[in-house]
């Protein structure tokens, strides 16, 4: 039982910590742009100013 007395303040202050890091990330701008990854991933890179390698 004593190390409950432990245990549950660090719990809530670690879900403290997640809920203020997901606030500061809504805040930020962070969920701003979610399909423009996807579409860079699709990209093949051939546009003006980029120099293609090819093997």
């Amino acid at each position: 039982m004593n190390t409950l007395i432990y245990l549950i303040p660090v719990a809530l202050s670690l879900g403290g910590l997640g809920l203020v890091a997901f606030l500061w990330a809504l805040k930020s701008g962070q969920y701003e742009d979610l399909d423009g990854a996807s579409w860079r991933i699709l990209d093949d890179g051939d546009g003006e100013g980029e120099s293609s390698q090819t093997l």
